[in-house]
């Protein structure tokens, strides 16, 4: 059976090679509520992530770091060392904007298991071929130890990202 979905998904891809039917991904109406859960301990673990978006990413302050993240934060990302310093250092570099009231409205899902937490949001990325706009998926994926984000996971690849950062 799953020979017959590999040729199938393969046979796809190729006719669609060319063509740009794909539909645009879209943000969540309600960011913020996809952020809760009606079990305190995925609630607990969705709000690190959310602190983490909206303090660290979206408004870059390093500070937070040490109130979101444990001190080994174990990065998958190709790009960035692991360790909680590294993360401010980086962050350090970037003159820190004010904390929205809200989280960016990109958030398209927001799915918490165990310890983990994964943050789908709107990535928007350029056509090489063709330079028009096209949208697609980031995934950010945490895994939460004692109230701190210990490790993360996200699809980039090594080099320059092919877009804004998600918010």
């Amino acid at each position: 059976m799953k020979i017959g979905w590999y040729i199938a998904f393969a046979a796809a891809s190729a006719l669609s090679s060319g063509a740009h039917a794909q539909e645009a991904v879209v943000a969540a109406p309600d960011a913020e509520a996809l952020f809760h859960s009606s079990d305190p301990k995925l609630d607990a673990n969705k709000q690190v992530a959310y602190h983490i978006i909206k303090e660290i990413l979206q408004a870059g302050h390093a500070e937070a770091a040490d109130k979101y993240l444990s001190e080994r934060y174990i990065q998958h990302n190709p790009n960035h060392p692991s360790g909680r310093e590294p993360i401010k250092k980086t962050f350090a570099m970037i003159k820190p904007r004010p904390i929205s009231e809200k989280i960016s409205p990109t958030v398209v899902s927001v799915v918490a298991e165990g310890d983990m937490v994964i943050v789908a949001s709107v990535a928007k990325r350029t056509d090489p071929k063709t330079g028009n706009g096209y949208t697609t998926t980031h995934f950010d994926m945490w895994r939460i130890k004692d109230g701190k984000a210990d490790e993360h996971w996200d699809e980039a690849a090594l080099g320059p990202p092919e877009g804004p950062p998600p918010g």
